[in-house]
């Protein structure tokens, strides 16, 4: 296969030539573009350009005053023009990653990527992108993360999609649920401080042991649980807790439900906004509670896992169905070293990785990877390569749910041993398909 292709590494030059002054305007001129961190009073600017570039309408000053306190200052990036206007956002936040065989490593979250439609195709991005990278590294993150909202933008700065996500469809009109009885038991709740803590207790047990998974930002949950917010509508829906035998908490499912009538026969539709169980018994039970809401004749729930285990419990397989199976989160390695040693491998093997990345030292670092059932190693080493891949293609394979013989299709990767990339592809693969809940 050819090589991975060479990035143009970032320029240092503040200066962006022939930018649009308007939709089809004709005119052009030149302007300097600053890349630097942005303070408190210029977020309502912030905010806007944001808003704008993402087709929102939001109250631009509300929402400035709402992420104040939320935001770190000192990972909020903006390109600003001479006069001060706000041309391009970029920020991160501070997470841990879940890897294969329950490591975790530091990450940092990226959201909010943005270019006003004037200026885009002019470099501001690939600056903005240099200078949170450089941070990054700062900080002591072994990865990035990101969710694209356009497929084409990210893997050209080293990111690869590394979790998928679906849509699951329940028709509970047609189906039971086989098995043995219920245990526990599950009970609608206020969604008020006690609950929250409750299920802020399960999700982090889950999240420990489930590749793919991140730390949430403790605010994150008021929200999800009906805080007012300037950025859009108050969420409105239900809480239900499952309990053990003993009565702990052991899963939960957020739900909305949508009115829905044919021929005078109620078809409503409950929209599951996240569902978690540390046991077998409770994900059974909080499914089954969903599919025998009154009224309820579909159980529709998006950005779950295409390896749901849902069909499985039904009397008819075919009741669940999944749709709309695509991208998830998207990995992006810092450290390699640091990062490949963390996760745990089903197979013993070695194998040198020449990994091109032209935020690397001289474009490309070269680690030995030696994995085993008990654990793995990784350092930087001067031994001729087996496999030359680019850092994205790593990225997408990193959590072992993309296969690495798909990831390097498009970029290209060079074997220099036979077999080289079928070894890497089966040593990175992962049984337990990883999955993000977690949406920013």
């Amino acid at each position: 296969m050819p090589s991975p292709p060479r990035v143009a590494p970032i320029s240092p030059s503040d200066t962006i030539i022939n930018v649009d002054t308007g939709y089809g305007s004709g005119y052009r001129r030149a302007v300097t573009i600053d890349i630097r961190r942005v303070h408190e009073d210029e977020l309502p600017a912030y905010v806007e350009t944001l808003t704008t570039s993402f087709l929102e309408r939001p109250d631009v000053d509300k929402v400035a005053a709402e992420v104040a306190p939320l935001w770190r200052n000192d990972r909020v990036w903006a390109a600003f023009e001479e006069d001060g206007r706000v041309r391009g956002t970029f920020r991160s936040w501070a997470t841990e990653l879940t890897v294969p065989g329950g490591g975790r490593l530091p990450a940092a979250g990226v959201a909010g990527v943005t270019v006003m439609p004037t200026h885009r195709r002019r470099g501001i991005l690939r600056r903005m992108v240099g200078a949170e990278h450089r941070a990054i590294r700062e900080h002591g993150d072994a990865v990035g993360l990101l969710y694209a909202s356009e497929f084409p933008i990210y893997g050209r700065f080293g990111y690869g999609p590394a979790t998928r996500v679906a849509t699951w469809t329940l028709d509970a009109l047609v189906t039971g649920f086989a098995g043995r009885e219920l245990v526990g038991s599950v009970d609608v709740v206020k969604p008020d401080d006690a609950a929250r803590e409750a299920i802020k207790l399960v999700f982090e047990a889950w999240r420990l042991r489930q590749p793919g998974e991140i730390r949430r930002r403790d605010y994150r949950w008021a929200y999800d649980l009906g805080r007012e917010s300037a950025f859009g509508e108050r969420w409105k829906g239900f809480l239900a807790l499952h309990r053990d035998a003993s009565g702990a908490v052991d899963g939960y499912v957020r739900y909305r439900t949508e009115e829905k009538w044919e021929r005078r026969q109620a078809r409503a539709i409950a929209h599951v906004d996240e569902l978690h169980a540390l046991t077998h018994e409770a994900y059974v039970a909080l499914w089954r509670f969903l599919a025998e809401l009154d009224l309820v004749a579909t159980v529709k729930a998006e950005g779950r896992s295409p390896a749901e285990r849902l069909p499985w419990l039904l009397t008819n397989f075919r009741a669940a169905s999944v749709s709309d199976v695509g991208d998830g989160l998207w990995v992006r390695l810092f450290d390699v070293p640091r990062a490949l040693a963390a996760r745990r491998y089903d197979h013993e093997a070695e194998i040198v990785l020449e990994v091109v990345d032209d935020e690397a030292p001289g474009g490309r670092v070269c680690v030995e990877l030696a994995t085993g059932l008990d654990g793995a190693s990784c350092r930087v080493t001067e031994r001729s390569p087996d496999l030359t891949l680019g850092v994205a293609s790593l990225g997408a394979a990193y959590l072992g749910g993309i296969r690495l013989r798909d990831a390097v299709l498009a970029t290209g990767a060079d074997e220099h041993r036979p077999r080289a990339l079928a070894d890497a592809d089966r040593i990175f693969r992962t049984l337990d398909e990883p999955w993000c809940s977690t949406f920013f």
